[in-house]
């Protein structure tokens, strides 16, 4: 029988939030493991909709001041409160530490963030856990120290890629304040923390997986006919990192005799931008914007498309996807896919036997887009393989097991 841990205060950047189900899916799980835990949001929720799995987590959710101006009077306690830690003085000096290197308002509110933590969390509490490794994890930091607890992290992609080095590695080094553990979603992120952590903070891989039981069945799917309309769709931000830019040029660039519709579910700060891009490529009226849906939406939609599309690339601040839920959402499905080999798809997609992964050109994807829709019976192979390696290799509860012991060991201080 699996022991029960002390309570756990968990720090995100936002709750509830459509983009992240995987991190609403661990943490639902993490409870179903026996672990008790308390939600602590930076930010209050952008989102109209919700996911019917934010529904199922039973955590009280705090919302933390989202700028210090809000609430200046819980930030004045926060700061009053935490003055009679014994850690305080330790946590300031180390914020002051790292605001000579990031002068911004951001390492202020970080601070004053952790200060409320600090003087909120309930006595019982026995250790924090961030979801990503720069602003969450920054507050829960501070936070720790003040408190005198233990904290470990889940770090992502643009947490990593988009921090400084010199910001992550003091993370990793338990001599700073750094975290008892870290664990990541892919190998390729694992290797770069590892590396900066130089043999201190230990940093596990744990990939997200998919809970098999709340998703349906896959459709019996035939393979399409060669000659029928080609459904493609896409499930994403509207951001640079996710390459739909080049995909629209890629459509401009498919044969004429091509019956095609592009079907793109997902909000973001580009949606202006790429439908003035479509009209002017002329493929607008074939393009389907169907803004941001609830998970069930997703997975219909899913269900009716003959191709899955993400042209992942690395964007010019260094962001970048890591291993896409998206993906293995559509393997699921049994659908065929089209992405990029940026960072970890190619640790789940290997090309030419789980779908194909092409060169981000739009050249490149509009001769893949082609080649997929004129052989539609190898497309349907290789969603049968994807489909067949998420099964046996991609389960949610392994890596929950694995990451619910490590945050019982986190609380028991051992490692």
């Amino acid at each position: 029988m699996t022991s029960p841990a002390a309570k756990i205060a968990v720090v995100v950047k936002g709750w509830p939030r459509l983009s992240e189900t995987f991190v609403a899916q661990e943490l639902v799980a993490l409870e179903a493991a026996g672990l008790t835990l308390g939600l602590w949001s930076l930010r209050h929720p952008t989102d109209t909709a919700t996911h019917p799995l934010h529904d199922r987590l039973t955590a009280q959710v705090t919302y933390l001041p989202e700028y210090l101006r809000d609430d200046p009077r819980r930030v004045a306690q926060g700061v009053l409160r935490s003055l009679t830690r014994r850690g305080f003085w330790r946590a300031f000096a180390t914020f002051l530490h790292d605001y000579r290197r990031d002068r911004t308002r951001n390492r202020l509110r970080r601070f004053g963030q952790a200060c409320v933590l600090a003087a909120e969390l309930p006595e019982d509490i026995a250790g924090l856990y961030a979801h990503f490794l720069h602003t969450p994890a920054s507050v829960t930091r501070y936070a720790a120290m003040i408190r005198g607890l233990p904290w470990s992290f889940s770090a992502h992609a643009k947490d990593i890629w988009t921090s400084e080095d010199w910001d992550l590695s003091e993370k990793l080094d338990p001599a700073m304040g750094g975290a008892a553990f870290g664990a990541t979603c892919t190998a390729f992120g694992a290797d770069h923390l590892r590396e900066l952590a130089n043999g201190g903070t230990p940093v596990h891989l744990i990939y997200h997986g998919l809970d098999f039981a709340r998703f349906p069945d896959p459709p019996d799917r035939l393979p399409r006919e060669e000659n029928a309309p080609l459904t493609l769709l896409s499930v994403g931000r509207l951001v640079e990192k996710k390459g739909f830019d080049r995909l629209i040029a890629a459509l401009a660039l498919l044969p004429a005799d091509l019956d095609w519709r592009w079907v793109h579910i997902g909000g973001g700060t580009l949606s202006e931008s790429l439908q003035a891009s479509a009209q002017e490529l002329g493929v607008a009226d074939r393009i389907d914007w169907q803004g941001a849906r609830a998970q069930p939406d997703v997975i219909a939609a899913m269900r009716g498309a003959d191709l899955f599309v993400l042209p992942s690339r690395v964007a010019a601040d260094g962001d970048r996807d890591g291993l896409p839920n998206v993906l293995m959402e559509a393997a699921l499905q049994r659908l065929p896919i089209l992405s990029t080999p940026i960072s970890a798809i190619p640790e789940f997609i290997t090309t030419g036997v789980h779908g194909t992964l092409s060169d981000d050109a739009p050249e490149a994807l509009a001769a893949s887009i082609t080649a997929l829709a004129a052989e539609p019976e190898r497309a349907a192979r290789m969603a049968d393989a994807a489909f067949d390696r998420l099964r046996a290799e991609f389960a949610m509860q392994p890596g929950i097991d694995r990451l619910a012991g490590l945050l019982r060991g986190m609380t028991r201080g051992t490692p």
